[in-house]
């Protein structure tokens, strides 16, 4: 979903409340010519279960070399309110938010710039980026409006004190999710990672990762972000890691969105995908011969249509969590003729406990009529301690963790190749 959706500009005032002791300085730039401004960053990162602000970067090292010791995580406080970019009922929204975040520390970067770190966890309203519209089954991200309050004085080294008189909401940090740049063919946008080492011109494996659900759709107000693909969750992103980068080899990683949900109509969708490789196979140098297809949920049913529609294409396919079944129709959304035919070499991958889409009937299915295919059917989705929804199985193939034979998927897909089939 995207053209990156322009969020309201927001100035956040923060002035000390404590009594100062002269010699003060009243901070009057936080960057060159901002004209008293003091701007700050908000640090992000994509979690499994999506995109948290987990610290936020005052940019004040133009400021003065201040004393680390007169820094601590009490001198500033954090308020948040995340509302929905596009106007729905209140009720009709989930995570919006009105409330303070703790600090958790407070430190000085090697630049001389104040980073305030904020708790955050799995699972914790009060961080995260997207909101999720139930009656268009779809995340959006949320217009977040930071306000930073000083609560004493900070000292320079010098000995004088300092305050910073107005604090103002810069930008979205996330370093992972901006790798990826922006484009788009006629039909789609799509986002694209390029790797980063190797020699120029070497032909490089592509990867394509085929969102679910939440992620896709132009919705009201003109809202199509190309953002949600990349923010919702780490499946695009893992594959963009140093550690998937190293065993592929360094790989293209392209992320297209529907612009509606691919389940909608598989059949338009397929050809706007295939335009989508297409171009970056043109314009950049990729292997033909290692393109790989890799897709949760709605892309999970979109990965295996690919290899329906183009059966020479993909030197490996990796449905996660797809649909095959009936979904709001009589027939199936893929055909056991179709799924017989599937030639490309398929590691399924679903949870047992997925109440949103059935493992039996959809990935357990496939599995069973796609000749040679592999599945890893977990009995619950739990990593590092926190149990999700069971739907959210491609948690585990953005860890490379599915295995056979101690081999783990993402080595089992650097090893495939369309001149081996």
């Amino acid at each position: 979903m995207s053209t990156p959706v322009r969020r309201r500009t927001l100035l956040v005032g923060g002035a000390a409340t404590a009594a100062l002791t002269l010699p003060t300085v009243t901070a009057q730039a936080g960057d060159r010519g901002s004209g008293g401004r003091t701007t700050f960053t908000l640090n992000a990162e994509t979690l499994d279960g999506g995109e948290q602000v987990v610290a936020l970067t005052l940019n004040t090292a133009g400021l003065g070399p201040i004393d680390p010791r007169s820094l601590t995580a009490a001198t500033f406080s954090v308020h948040v309110k995340a509302t929905s970019p596009i106007d729905v009922p209140a009720t009709d929204i989930y995570s919006v938010y009105d409330l303070d975040r703790t600090v958790t520390a407070a430190r000085l970067d090697r630049r001389g710039n104040i980073v305030l770190d904020l708790e955050y966890a799995e699972g914790v309203v009060g961080g995260g980026t997207l909101g999720y519209i139930v009656s268009l089954a779809r995340n959006v991200r949320l217009d977040l409006a930071y306000t930073v309050t000083q609560n004493a004085p900070l000292k320079l080294r010098n000995g004088r004190s300092l305050t910073l008189s107005r604090l103002v909401q810069g930008k979205l940090s996330n370093p992972e999710v901006d790798a990826f740049g922006y484009a788009a063919t006629d039909d789609l946008k799509y986002r694209l990672y390029a790797p980063r080492d190797g020699r120029r011109g070497d032909r490089r494996p592509l990867i394509v990762w085929l969102h679910g659900g939440g992620e896709g759709g132009a919705l009201a107000q003109g809202y199509y972000d190309n953002e949600t693909t990349l923010r919702a969750n780490r499946g695009a992103l893992g594959f963009a890691t140093p550690e998937a980068q190293r065993i592929f080899g360094g790989a293209y990683v392209v992320a297209p969105q529907s612009t509606s949900y691919w389940l909608e109509d598989g059949d338009a969708f397929a050809p706007m995908i295939a335009d989508v490789i297409a171009e970056v196979a043109r314009r950049h140098p990729i292997d033909r011969d290692r393109i790989h297809v890799v897709g949760c949920s709605n892309g999970g049913y979109m990965t295996m249509k690919m290899t329906v529609e183009y059966p020479r294409a993909f030197a490996a396919a990796v449905p996660i969590c797809g649909v095959v079944a009936p979904f709001r129709t009589t027939e199936p959304m893929i055909t056991d003729a179709e799924l017989k035919s599937i030639r490309t070499p398929t590691w399924l991958v679903a949870s047992a406990d997925d109440t949103t889409v059935d493992p039996v009937t959809n990935s357990v299915h496939a599995h069973d009529l796609i000749a040679r295919s592999y599945l890893s059917l977990y009995d619950h989705v739990i990593w590092n301690g926190h149990q999700f929804a069971g739907h959210w199985s491609w948690i585990y193939v953005a860890r490379n963790d599915p295995s056979r034979r101690g081999q783990h998927i993402w080595q089992w897909m650097a090893q495939q190749s369309t001149r081996r089939h």
